[in-house]
């Protein structure tokens, strides 16, 4: 281990940074490093400017992924090199909204039904049923399933922050029927190959890629998918954003607002002025000359 890259985990474990985040901006400075083959300490404003460009406009990566290499980096030069540039020279890069991908009620009841693993129709089914993050998954325990109070702790949220779930009748028993299968004694989902340890991110997302393409969806679906699901159905169900906005663990509530955008009931509540409009019936036309 160089001395720099120590010097950055050191500086990161003592700002409380999660180790997911701590691999993820690790990982971004030896890219970094690699791409222009010197040591991060020896390059500068030029070019971090050329780094991200080339993940913009040649790699064609999203909004968040450029957001968090400006990050790992903006945190090299800026707490361990202590360098004054970088807010001034790299702005942050504007963010363009999108519409989250959501499944429908069916599409996840095909990928449910046609899943023979009870693990990893399990794992689909807590995403869907809870919302949880990926890691939040990979992480739960035996004991973060409270069956007296019907709730699903998540110990290390986002941003350290800990919260509870509620858990359905029908998901804490699909839960019992796991745990009574499988009998795990530490993890909830445990690495197959490490029992000692959670399951892989890489192997939860196959799983629900694997899942969506038995099922003949042609989405791209992540385990975050199932979280917008839930969030989606959830909001057509009748919570309101403020319950959701806590049981999925946003900051901000304009994070939840988003999924208003895209609930298909909501939609197609809003009245459509065209309707009011008193137009005469048309059943075929008049007009068969060409356009000019």
């Amino acid at each position: 281990m160089t001395k720099l890259r120590q010097q950055m985990i050191g500086l990161l474990q003592l700002r409380n940074y999660s180790e997911t985040t701590i691999h993820s901006y690790v990982h971004i400075v030896e890219r970094f490093a690699r791409h222009f083959h010197k040591s991060p300490d020896t390059l500068g404003c030029e070019e971090v400017k050329q780094f991200l460009l080339h993940l913009r406009n040649e790699k064609k990566v999203k909004w968040a992924t450029l957001q968090i290499n400006r990050a790992a980096l903006r945190f090299l030069y800026v707490r361990v090199l202590k360098q004054k540039w970088f807010e001034e020279e790299i702005p942050p890069p504007k963010r363009r909204p999108y519409l989250p991908t959501v499944l429908s009620v069916e599409e996840i009841t095909r990928m449910l039904d046609l899943t023979t693993n009870l693990k990893h129709w399990t794992m689909m089914a807590v995403f869907y049923g809870t919302g949880v993050r990926v890691n939040e998954l990979r992480l739960l325990k035996v004991g973060d399933i409270d069956s007296e109070r019907m709730v699903l702790h998540i110990r290390d949220g986002k941003g350290h922050v800990p919260r509870d779930i509620g858990l359905s009748q029908p998901l804490l028993e699909r839960l019992r029927i796991y745990w009574r299968w499988r009998k795990p004694k530490d993890w909830l989902f445990a690495s197959k190959q490490r029992p000692d340890q959670p399951m892989d991110e890489k192997t939860v997302r196959v799983v629900c890629r694997s899942a969506a393409r038995r099922a003949g969806i042609r989405k791209k679906v992540s385990p975050h998918v199932f979280r917008h699901s839930y969030a989606t159905h959830m909001l057509e169900a009748g919570a309101d954003l403020r319950t959701i906005q806590v049981l999925l663990g946003h900051r901000d509530i304009q994070t939840t607002a988003r999924y208003l955008r895209v609930s298909v009931q909501r939609i197609h509540a809003a009245p459509c002025p065209f309707d009011a409009l008193h137009v005469k019936p048309i059943w075929t036309s008049e007009d068969n000359a060409r356009q000019k």
